[in-house]
Protein backbone atom coordinates (compact mmCIF):
# COMPACT_ATOMS: atom_id res chain seq x y z
CA UNK A 1 0.00 0.00 0.00
CA UNK A 2 1.30 3.79 -0.95
CA UNK A 3 0.73 6.03 2.20
CA UNK A 4 1.82 9.35 3.05
CA UNK A 5 4.58 10.37 5.67
CA UNK A 6 2.78 12.79 7.96
CA UNK A 7 2.43 11.64 10.94
CA UNK A 8 0.19 14.01 12.05
CA UNK A 9 -2.67 12.52 10.64
CA UNK A 10 -5.16 10.69 12.51
CA UNK A 11 -5.62 7.93 10.47
CA UNK A 12 -2.68 5.15 11.23
CA UNK A 13 -1.46 2.29 8.84
CA UNK A 14 -0.82 -1.21 9.94
CA UNK A 15 0.47 -4.56 8.94
CA UNK A 16 -1.50 -7.80 9.69
CA UNK A 17 -0.71 -11.11 8.05
CA UNK A 18 0.60 -8.91 4.79
CA UNK A 19 -2.05 -7.14 4.30
CA UNK A 20 -1.83 -3.20 4.47
CA UNK A 21 -5.22 -1.32 5.46
CA UNK A 22 -6.47 2.00 7.61
CA UNK A 23 -6.71 1.78 11.83
CA UNK A 24 -9.04 4.68 12.33
CA UNK A 25 -7.49 6.71 15.23
CA UNK A 26 -7.40 3.38 17.44
CA UNK A 27 -4.52 3.03 19.99
CA UNK A 28 -2.04 0.01 19.35
CA UNK A 29 -3.44 -1.39 22.22
CA UNK A 30 -6.61 -1.98 20.48
CA UNK A 31 -8.59 -5.30 21.10
CA UNK A 32 -7.47 -8.18 19.10
CA UNK A 33 -10.91 -8.52 17.79
CA UNK A 34 -10.70 -5.13 16.26
CA UNK A 35 -7.33 -6.17 14.29
CA UNK A 36 -8.68 -9.00 13.18
CA UNK A 37 -11.91 -6.94 11.96
CA UNK A 38 -9.91 -4.68 10.02
CA UNK A 39 -7.65 -7.63 8.90
CA UNK A 40 -10.80 -9.52 7.35
CA UNK A 41 -12.11 -6.07 5.66
CA UNK A 42 -8.29 -5.73 3.49
CA UNK A 43 -8.04 -9.33 2.63
CA UNK A 44 -11.96 -8.88 1.93
CA UNK A 45 -10.54 -5.81 -0.80
CA UNK A 46 -8.22 -7.94 -1.93
CA UNK A 47 -9.43 -10.60 -2.43
CA UNK A 48 -13.07 -8.69 -4.38
CA UNK A 49 -10.28 -7.15 -6.37
CA UNK A 50 -11.48 -3.56 -4.99
CA UNK A 51 -9.11 -0.72 -4.79
CA UNK A 52 -9.54 2.43 -2.15
CA UNK A 53 -7.80 5.81 -2.56
CA UNK A 54 -7.98 8.52 0.34
CA UNK A 55 -7.32 12.10 -0.19
CA UNK A 56 -8.07 15.04 1.23
CA UNK A 57 -10.57 17.61 0.29
CA UNK A 58 -7.57 19.61 -1.13
CA UNK A 59 -7.40 16.58 -3.85
CA UNK A 60 -4.17 15.53 -2.42
CA UNK A 61 -4.03 11.53 -2.11
CA UNK A 62 -2.75 10.12 1.06
CA UNK A 63 -2.99 6.65 0.53
CA UNK A 64 -4.40 3.84 -1.87
CA UNK A 65 -5.29 0.21 -0.97
CA UNK A 66 -4.88 -2.56 -4.25
CA UNK A 67 -4.26 -0.31 -6.78
CA UNK A 68 -4.23 -2.75 -10.32
CA UNK A 69 -0.94 -1.90 -11.75
CA UNK A 70 -2.41 0.23 -14.85
CA UNK A 71 -2.78 3.13 -11.75
CA UNK A 72 -0.06 1.76 -9.36
CA UNK A 73 2.75 2.57 -11.76
CA UNK A 74 2.30 6.48 -11.70
CA UNK A 75 0.37 7.03 -8.36
CA UNK A 76 2.42 8.16 -5.75
CA UNK A 77 1.62 9.81 -2.22
CA UNK A 78 1.19 13.49 -2.37
CA UNK A 79 -0.24 13.15 -5.77
CA UNK A 80 -2.97 15.05 -8.13
CA UNK A 81 -5.43 13.30 -9.93
CA UNK A 82 -3.65 14.69 -12.85
CA UNK A 83 -0.27 13.08 -12.13
CA UNK A 84 -1.45 9.47 -12.85
CA UNK A 85 -4.87 10.04 -14.59
CA UNK A 86 -5.25 11.35 -17.95
CA UNK A 87 -6.27 14.84 -18.68
CA UNK A 88 -10.02 14.23 -19.73
CA UNK A 89 -10.64 12.05 -16.74
CA UNK A 90 -8.52 14.04 -14.37
CA UNK A 91 -10.97 17.52 -14.69
CA UNK A 92 -14.07 14.84 -14.96
CA UNK A 93 -12.99 13.29 -11.31
CA UNK A 94 -12.48 16.61 -10.50
CA UNK A 95 -15.94 18.13 -11.56
CA UNK A 96 -17.32 15.22 -9.74
CA UNK A 97 -15.33 14.98 -6.39
CA UNK A 98 -16.26 18.85 -5.91
CA UNK A 99 -19.65 18.16 -6.27
CA UNK A 100 -19.51 15.75 -3.89
CA UNK A 101 -17.73 17.95 -1.83
CA UNK A 102 -20.48 20.59 -2.23
CA UNK A 103 -23.68 18.30 -2.30
CA UNK A 104 -22.14 15.50 0.46
CA UNK A 105 -23.86 13.02 -1.75
CA UNK A 106 -22.21 10.01 -3.04
CA UNK A 107 -21.45 9.74 -7.02
CA UNK A 108 -20.03 6.98 -9.35
CA UNK A 109 -17.33 7.33 -12.74
CA UNK A 110 -16.81 4.91 -15.61
CA UNK A 111 -13.79 5.10 -17.03
CA UNK A 112 -11.94 3.52 -19.66
CA UNK A 113 -8.04 2.48 -19.82
CA UNK A 114 -5.82 0.63 -22.07
CA UNK A 115 -2.93 -1.10 -20.35
CA UNK A 116 0.45 -2.07 -21.85
CA UNK A 117 -1.03 -5.34 -23.82
CA UNK A 118 -3.36 -3.35 -25.33
CA UNK A 119 -6.35 -4.21 -22.98
CA UNK A 120 -9.62 -2.37 -22.69
CA UNK A 121 -10.61 -2.39 -19.17
CA UNK A 122 -13.39 -0.97 -17.18
CA UNK A 123 -13.36 0.31 -13.98
CA UNK A 124 -16.52 1.93 -11.92
CA UNK A 125 -15.42 4.59 -9.53
CA UNK A 126 -17.52 5.69 -6.59
CA UNK A 127 -16.94 8.76 -4.95
CA UNK A 128 -17.50 9.57 -1.22
CA UNK A 129 -16.96 12.11 1.70
CA UNK A 130 -15.54 10.57 4.74
CA UNK A 131 -16.49 12.49 7.91
CA UNK A 132 -15.22 12.66 11.54
CA UNK A 133 -17.62 12.15 15.00
CA UNK A 134 -19.16 15.64 14.43
CA UNK A 135 -19.72 15.14 10.94
CA UNK A 136 -17.98 17.50 9.25
CA UNK A 137 -16.03 16.73 5.50
CA UNK A 138 -12.60 15.47 6.10
CA UNK A 139 -11.72 13.69 2.90
CA UNK A 140 -12.82 11.84 -0.05
CA UNK A 141 -12.96 7.63 -0.79
CA UNK A 142 -12.85 6.57 -4.11
CA UNK A 143 -13.58 2.96 -4.51
CA UNK A 144 -12.97 1.46 -7.74
CA UNK A 145 -14.15 -1.92 -8.97
CA UNK A 146 -13.04 -3.74 -12.46
CA UNK A 147 -16.51 -3.68 -14.67
CA UNK A 148 -14.73 -5.25 -17.76
CA UNK A 149 -16.49 -8.71 -18.32
CA UNK A 150 -19.77 -6.42 -17.42
CA UNK A 151 -19.01 -4.38 -20.17
CA UNK A 152 -17.99 -7.50 -22.46
CA UNK A 153 -21.21 -9.02 -21.51
CA UNK A 154 -22.92 -6.17 -22.17
CA UNK A 155 -21.67 -5.58 -25.63
CA UNK A 156 -22.10 -9.01 -26.63
CA UNK A 157 -25.64 -8.61 -25.55
CA UNK A 158 -26.36 -5.87 -27.35
CA UNK A 159 -24.56 -7.44 -30.85
CA UNK A 160 -27.19 -10.67 -29.68
CA UNK A 161 -29.97 -8.55 -29.72
CA UNK A 162 -29.13 -6.99 -33.17
CA UNK A 163 -28.56 -10.22 -34.76
CA UNK A 164 -32.18 -11.49 -33.19
CA UNK A 165 -33.72 -8.19 -34.40
CA UNK A 166 -32.03 -8.99 -38.04
CA UNK A 167 -33.03 -12.11 -38.52
CA UNK A 168 -36.86 -11.86 -36.84
CA UNK A 169 -36.95 -9.40 -39.69
CA UNK A 170 -35.53 -11.61 -42.39
CA UNK A 171 -38.30 -14.39 -41.12
CA UNK A 172 -41.15 -11.96 -41.00
CA UNK A 173 -39.75 -11.72 -44.80
CA UNK A 174 -39.65 -14.56 -45.49
CA UNK A 175 -43.46 -15.59 -44.15
CA UNK A 176 -45.06 -12.19 -46.05
CA UNK A 177 -43.30 -13.94 -49.31
CA UNK A 178 -44.53 -17.34 -48.60
CA UNK A 179 -48.56 -15.66 -47.60
CA UNK A 180 -48.03 -14.01 -51.03
CA UNK A 181 -47.43 -16.37 -53.48
CA UNK A 182 -49.34 -18.57 -51.32
CA UNK A 183 -52.43 -16.44 -52.16
CA UNK A 184 -51.69 -16.10 -55.41
CA UNK A 185 -51.82 -19.84 -56.14
CA UNK A 186 -54.85 -20.81 -54.61
CA UNK A 187 -58.74 -20.02 -55.07
CA UNK A 188 -60.09 -20.60 -51.77
CA UNK A 189 -59.64 -19.61 -48.42
CA UNK A 190 -59.70 -23.10 -47.04
CA UNK A 191 -56.69 -24.04 -49.12
CA UNK A 192 -54.81 -21.07 -48.59
CA UNK A 193 -55.16 -21.85 -44.83
CA UNK A 194 -54.32 -25.86 -45.42
CA UNK A 195 -50.85 -24.75 -46.99
CA UNK A 196 -49.96 -21.41 -45.54
CA UNK A 197 -50.37 -23.52 -42.05
CA UNK A 198 -48.53 -25.91 -43.14
CA UNK A 199 -45.92 -23.59 -44.92
CA UNK A 200 -45.60 -22.04 -41.78
CA UNK A 201 -44.78 -24.92 -39.74
CA UNK A 202 -42.08 -26.01 -42.07
CA UNK A 203 -40.55 -23.02 -40.95
CA UNK A 204 -40.54 -23.44 -37.42
CA UNK A 205 -39.51 -26.68 -37.81
CA UNK A 206 -36.25 -25.07 -39.25
CA UNK A 207 -35.78 -22.34 -37.11
CA UNK A 208 -35.81 -24.96 -34.01
CA UNK A 209 -32.55 -26.48 -35.85
CA UNK A 210 -31.26 -22.56 -36.52
CA UNK A 211 -31.73 -21.73 -32.64
CA UNK A 212 -30.40 -24.57 -31.12
CA UNK A 213 -26.91 -24.15 -33.06
CA UNK A 214 -27.09 -19.93 -31.91
CA UNK A 215 -27.91 -18.89 -35.08
CA UNK A 216 -25.11 -20.34 -36.63
CA UNK A 217 -27.46 -23.23 -39.16
CA UNK A 218 -28.28 -26.50 -39.48
CA UNK A 219 -26.40 -29.70 -41.17
CA UNK A 220 -28.41 -31.34 -44.37
CA UNK A 221 -29.44 -34.54 -42.88
CA UNK A 222 -30.37 -32.92 -39.86
CA UNK A 223 -32.62 -30.80 -41.65
CA UNK A 224 -34.44 -32.99 -44.15
CA UNK A 225 -35.06 -35.44 -40.91
CA UNK A 226 -36.46 -32.49 -38.93
CA UNK A 227 -38.77 -31.74 -41.66
CA UNK A 228 -39.63 -35.74 -42.91
CA UNK A 229 -40.62 -36.56 -39.44
CA UNK A 230 -43.59 -34.54 -38.75
CA UNK A 231 -45.07 -36.21 -42.11
CA UNK A 232 -43.65 -39.79 -42.73
CA UNK A 233 -43.44 -41.86 -39.20
CA UNK A 234 -42.64 -45.23 -39.70
CA UNK A 235 -42.65 -44.81 -43.69
CA UNK A 236 -38.90 -43.40 -42.99
CA UNK A 237 -37.31 -46.67 -44.67
CA UNK A 238 -39.32 -45.69 -48.18
CA UNK A 239 -36.61 -42.49 -48.62
CA UNK A 240 -32.72 -42.66 -48.51
CA UNK A 241 -29.96 -39.73 -48.06
CA UNK A 242 -26.70 -40.10 -50.26
CA UNK A 243 -23.60 -38.07 -50.37
CA UNK A 244 -22.33 -35.04 -48.15
CA UNK A 245 -23.72 -33.24 -45.42
CA UNK A 246 -22.91 -29.90 -45.57
CA UNK A 247 -23.81 -26.99 -42.92
CA UNK A 248 -26.32 -25.12 -44.03
CA UNK A 249 -26.39 -20.86 -43.10
CA UNK A 250 -29.64 -20.05 -41.08
CA UNK A 251 -31.35 -18.37 -44.65
CA UNK A 252 -31.01 -21.38 -46.81
CA UNK A 253 -31.76 -23.55 -43.91
CA UNK A 254 -34.85 -22.22 -43.65
CA UNK A 255 -35.64 -21.88 -47.23
CA UNK A 256 -33.99 -25.74 -48.14
CA UNK A 257 -36.30 -26.48 -44.86
CA UNK A 258 -39.15 -25.02 -46.86
CA UNK A 259 -38.60 -26.94 -50.28
CA UNK A 260 -38.42 -30.45 -48.73
CA UNK A 261 -42.09 -29.59 -46.92
CA UNK A 262 -43.44 -28.92 -50.39
CA UNK A 263 -42.11 -32.12 -51.69
CA UNK A 264 -42.88 -34.15 -48.96
CA UNK A 265 -46.71 -33.08 -49.07
CA UNK A 266 -46.60 -33.22 -52.53
CA UNK A 267 -45.65 -36.54 -52.53
CA UNK A 268 -47.94 -37.41 -49.71
CA UNK A 269 -50.51 -35.94 -52.24
CA UNK A 270 -50.29 -37.20 -55.38
CA UNK A 271 -46.52 -38.59 -55.69
CA UNK A 272 -44.41 -42.05 -54.66
CA UNK A 273 -45.81 -41.71 -51.00
CA UNK A 274 -49.07 -41.87 -51.69
CA UNK A 275 -48.84 -45.60 -52.90
CA UNK A 276 -47.57 -48.25 -50.75
CA UNK A 277 -44.72 -49.23 -52.86
CA UNK A 278 -43.29 -45.63 -54.18
CA UNK A 279 -39.90 -44.64 -52.86
CA UNK A 280 -37.67 -41.57 -53.05
CA UNK A 281 -33.57 -40.74 -52.83
CA UNK A 282 -32.14 -37.51 -51.56
CA UNK A 283 -28.60 -36.38 -52.59
CA UNK A 284 -26.18 -33.62 -51.75
CA UNK A 285 -22.82 -32.94 -53.82
CA UNK A 286 -20.46 -30.10 -53.01
CA UNK A 287 -18.66 -29.20 -56.12
CA UNK A 288 -14.68 -28.96 -55.10
CA UNK A 289 -13.07 -27.70 -58.37
CA UNK A 290 -9.65 -26.11 -57.75
CA UNK A 291 -10.11 -22.29 -58.37
CA UNK A 292 -13.89 -22.53 -58.62
CA UNK A 293 -16.49 -21.32 -56.00
CA UNK A 294 -17.76 -24.45 -54.62
CA UNK A 295 -21.69 -24.94 -55.04
CA UNK A 296 -23.96 -27.26 -53.61
CA UNK A 297 -26.01 -29.52 -55.52
CA UNK A 298 -29.48 -30.97 -53.60
CA UNK A 299 -31.58 -33.33 -56.30
CA UNK A 300 -34.66 -35.05 -54.93
CA UNK A 301 -35.61 -38.33 -56.51
CA UNK A 302 -39.23 -39.42 -56.49
CA UNK A 303 -39.97 -43.05 -57.78
CA UNK A 304 -43.48 -44.02 -57.92
CA UNK A 305 -45.25 -47.14 -58.48
CA UNK A 306 -45.47 -49.17 -61.49
CA UNK A 307 -48.91 -48.41 -62.55
CA UNK A 308 -49.03 -45.07 -60.99
CA UNK A 309 -49.24 -41.40 -63.32
CA UNK A 310 -49.61 -38.40 -62.98
CA UNK A 311 -52.36 -36.11 -65.19
CA UNK A 312 -51.47 -33.11 -66.28
CA UNK A 313 -54.00 -31.63 -63.48
CA UNK A 314 -51.97 -33.33 -60.82
CA UNK A 315 -48.89 -32.15 -62.54
CA UNK A 316 -49.82 -28.58 -62.21
CA UNK A 317 -51.00 -29.01 -58.31
CA UNK A 318 -47.64 -30.88 -57.98
CA UNK A 319 -45.27 -27.90 -59.24
CA UNK A 320 -44.84 -25.23 -56.58
CA UNK A 321 -43.86 -21.71 -56.67
CA UNK A 322 -41.75 -22.16 -53.56
CA UNK A 323 -39.77 -25.20 -55.65
CA UNK A 324 -39.53 -22.67 -58.90
CA UNK A 325 -39.22 -19.47 -57.50
CA UNK A 326 -39.09 -18.48 -53.76
CA UNK A 327 -36.43 -21.16 -52.86
CA UNK A 328 -34.21 -20.43 -55.48
CA UNK A 329 -34.13 -16.68 -55.48
CA UNK A 330 -33.80 -17.05 -51.55
CA UNK A 331 -30.26 -18.24 -51.98
CA UNK A 332 -29.28 -16.75 -55.36
CA UNK A 333 -29.18 -20.12 -56.90
CA UNK A 334 -31.07 -22.38 -59.40
CA UNK A 335 -33.81 -25.08 -59.44
CA UNK A 336 -35.39 -27.48 -61.71
CA UNK A 337 -38.81 -29.59 -61.46
CA UNK A 338 -38.74 -32.51 -63.84
CA UNK A 339 -41.75 -35.30 -64.89
CA UNK A 340 -40.11 -38.40 -65.80
CA UNK A 341 -41.96 -41.63 -66.85
CA UNK A 342 -40.95 -43.02 -63.40
CA UNK A 343 -41.22 -39.98 -61.32
CA UNK A 344 -40.57 -36.48 -60.17
CA UNK A 345 -36.81 -34.79 -60.16
CA UNK A 346 -35.80 -31.66 -58.68
CA UNK A 347 -32.58 -30.09 -59.00
CA UNK A 348 -31.89 -27.12 -56.28
CA UNK A 349 -28.06 -25.74 -56.39
CA UNK A 350 -27.01 -23.08 -54.68
CA UNK A 351 -23.30 -20.76 -54.25
CA UNK A 352 -20.84 -21.34 -51.11
CA UNK A 353 -22.03 -18.48 -49.57
CA UNK A 354 -24.89 -20.21 -47.91
CA UNK A 355 -23.09 -23.35 -46.83
CA UNK A 356 -19.77 -24.74 -45.28
CA UNK A 357 -18.25 -28.28 -45.63
CA UNK A 358 -15.58 -29.71 -43.58
CA UNK A 359 -12.74 -32.06 -44.77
Amino acid sequence: MHHGSNKSEASKLSQTKGYSFLMTSAPRSAPAVERLHVSALAQAIHGADIFVLYQTPDFIYHWAENLPDILANKWFAGCRESDFLSETLADNMKTVKSQVLATGKMQTLEARFENSSNRILWYKFSIDCHRNDQGEIIGLLTTGVNVTELRRREQVLKALLREVSHRSKNLLAIIQSVAGQTARYTDSLQTFLKKFQGRIQSLSHSQDLVTDSDWRGAHFRELFLSQASSYLGSEHKRFTIEGEDPYLFPGAALHIGLAFHELIINSLSYGALSRPDGSIRVTSRISKDKGQPSHLYISWYEVFSPDQTLDDDRKACFGSAVLEKIVPVSVDGTASLEFTDDGVVYHLTLPDTYFDFYG
